[in-house]
């Protein structure tokens, strides 16, 4: 797990939000990490540091001068062996503290005296965040290379709505694990489909087929960990989009094709991930279909544009990476897809065992051969997709 053996300190300031720290540090724990909490003053007005002890196995720690560290020196002990200071909730308060180099508590001076990265996930009230101070004081935290995840828009704890929630657990887990990625793909632009399309028979009946959209889904988070600028056009599915890509929602291949047209320029690689039909009926019915009286039904079909050969044969095209689902034969299947596209890569599977999945068995072809990436979680197999890419790039543009 990415996570295993991570040694992490969490902070935690004044705000309603510290409650989503606790299920933060349980998660983190459960993931392999091991998690250390420093607190505010004012973090325990919202949470008991018992509650981080139980989570964490480790005493918390709320005091500049605890005498229990040697030399009174806490700020420089507890965040030395640290390979990242994630602190969430963020207040606003402390991200003037970070930006301006303050360090009048003990979580601050922390953040000042350390070696190691910083992710601060701020949380506060609609119009704090959008003080112009505030803005700031975050454009200053970023170009001095603090990773800030979030905030999102929301209804808050004030009665307010607007931007200033901070983000989930779950979606602050997948932050902490994309900050131990390599930025692979920093300054890329990234392009990729995912999910099945919807081809309609009636207004209440589709043609489609059996994709969930996992895999493209987890090669769009893997590429946005690598540091790409990533969107994500995608058929119907029951996933949320990875926090920070840019979903484009379609729902027929006729769609999908169009936003692939409209965001392809510009980017530098293009992953090909959903099951686009291949066939669509050419006629649907204005009305739903009745059975009664039918007997046989009859639908006449006719085919979708390819939408990997007209992104290969642009003039300035993206290195594309086809996928390939195949019930057999795969090498053979998989590498002659693989010159009828055209495409320098293509990542092939059997699709009875990956469908709905959450785990997969890819593996890669290209002008050097098969590379067998082995049976993993599909997040894990991205992000071997993804440095396999990296790798090519260099060659290919």
């Amino acid at each position: 797990m990415t996570l295993h053996g991570k040694k992490i300190l969490l902070g935690l300031t004044g705000g309603i939000a510290a409650y989503k720290a606790a299920e933060l540090a349980r998660l983190l724990v459960k993931a392999g990490a091991e998690v250390r909490a420093a607190m505010t003053d004012a973090a325990t007005r919202f949470l008991a540091p018992t509650t981080l002890q139980a989570l964490t196995g480790q005493p918390v720690w709320t005091d500049l001068w605890d005498a229990r560290v040697r030399d009174a020196m806490g700020h420089i002990a507890l965040s030395r062996d640290r390979e990242l200071i994630a602190v969430a909730p963020a207040s606003a308060d402390f991200l003037a503290k970070a930006a301006a180099g303050l360090a009048d508590d003990l979580l601050s001076a922390l953040v000042l005296a350390r070696r190691c990265p910083l992710l601060v996930a701020p949380a506060m009230n609609v119009e704090m965040w959008e003080n112009p101070a505030t803005q700031r004081n975050v454009e200053r935290l970023r170009a001095d290379g603090v990773l800030v995840a979030g905030p999102v828009a929301g209804d808050q704890a004030c009665g307010e709505t607007g931007m200033g929630r901070m983000l989930e657990p779950e979606a602050l887990l997948a932050e902490i694990e994309a900050a131990f990625q390599p930025k692979l793909l920093a300054g890329k632009r990234v392009l990729v489909t995912a999910g099945p399309t919807e081809e309609p028979i009636d207004p209440v009946r589709v043609v489609t087929n059996r994709s969930s959209g996992k895999m493209g889904y987890a090669v769009a988070r893997a590429a946005r960990e690598a540091g790409a600028e990533v969107t994500l056009v995608s058929g119907p599915v029951a996933l949320a989009a990875p926090w920070g890509v840019r979903r484009v929602p379609v729902r027929t291949a006729r769609e999908m094709f169009e936003a692939v047209r409209e965001n392809v320029g510009g980017c530098d690689v293009f992953f090909a991930v959903a099951a686009v039909a291949d066939f669509r009926p050419r006629q649907p019915a204005q009305a739903k279909i009745k059975r009664e009286g039918l007997g046989r039904l009859a639908i006449e079909l006719e085919p979708n544009p390819d939408i990997l050969a007209w992104v290969t044969a642009q003039q300035n095209a993206p290195f594309c990476v086809g996928f390939a689902a195949e019930s057999e034969n795969l090498s053979a299947n998989a590498e002659a897809k693989r010159r009828k596209k055209g495409v320098p890569l293509l990542a092939a599977n059997l699709a009875p065992q990956a469908l709905g999945a959450d785990d997969n068995e890819i593996t890669l072809f290209d002008a050097r051969g098969a590379h067998p990436l082995g049976r993993a979680p599909k997040l894990e197999l991205a992000r071997r997709l993804v440095a396999h890419v990296a790798a090519l790039l260099p060659q290919a543009r």
